[in-house]
């Protein structure tokens, strides 16, 4: 299926007001669920994550607030890292106060032309809000939908009600072919982490470039001292060579 909508049905409760964790995921991955550290299953994954991380372990920068909904994209080499909720590796998210409601509660995942839109109904209000989208994300077919939960020291429940799967239309002058070989990724993603790298890069090589030109300065400097001091010498022995011959 190239184009396709998952809605997901959930209840997220405890009994803390501000001590709880740590959260549920939707996969859509390569391989079929295995039990790991990413909210119960495994790291490195190839595929899609969207993650309802109810837990900030405020370990690394971020300017939202939890319970916070955010969408991974990886083709399997990108780990996420719990220590700083998985800030630099999100595609975009956004805040959503969605535990202890007490009437049902829906997030839906809709991919669609390369495009991934994450939406939600917290308010049983029966449509749609936005929380983020992205163009240009590139997801082959053929994977598995999953779910995925997990608690640490702190606990919740984590209740999934039911889950909707919708297959796409394909409009007209876009290819309906399967593609399950192709890497996933998301362009601007790809293009953010380029340019950090790049950035990297050029601090990387920024310190070594002035400590070449210091060394080159300082040798010019030191090159300079030692003909001031053989002119030096030598005006002065010239000196005492005319003076001698004046007192003879």
């Amino acid at each position: 299926v190239r184009n396709w909508e998952v809605q997901v049905n959930f209840k997220v409760s405890g009994t803390t007001r501000d001590l709880f964790g740590d959260g549920f995921a939707f996969w859509y991955t390569k391989e079929r669920m295995e039990i790991g550290p990413v909210f119960g299953s495994k790291d490195l994954f190839s595929g899609l994550a969207v993650i309802a991380d109810t837990y900030s372990n405020h370990n690394g920068p971020h300017n939202h607030q939890h319970p916070y909904l955010s969408a991974m994209v990886n083709n399997g080499s990108i780990s996420y890292d719990h220590d700083r909720d998985g800030t630099h590796t999100m595609l975009g998210g956004c805040a959503l106060q969605f535990r202890n409601m007490n009437h049902e509660t829906w997030i839906a995942i809709r991919y669609e032309n390369d495009k991934l839109t994450i939406s939600h109904d917290l308010h049983n209000k029966r449509a749609w809000a936005p929380c983020f989208s992205m163009e240009g994300v590139k997801l082959p077919t053929g994977y598995y939908f999953g779910m995925s939960a997990t608690t640490g020291d702190l606990s919740d429940a984590h209740d999934v009600i039911s889950i909707r799967t919708y297959e796409l239309d394909t409009v007209p002058g876009v290819s309906k072919e399967e593609r399950p070989d192709i890497m996933p990724e998301a362009e601007l993603f790809v293009s953010k982490q380029q340019e950090q790298q790049e950035k990297k890069d050029n601090e990387d090589s920024g310190p070594s470039m002035s400590g070449m030109k210091k060394f080159f300065i300082g040798l010019l400097v030191v090159l300079g001292l030692v003909v001031v001091a053989v002119v030096g010498i030598m005006i002065y022995q010239n000196q005492q060579e005319n003076n001698r011959k004046r007192f003879y």
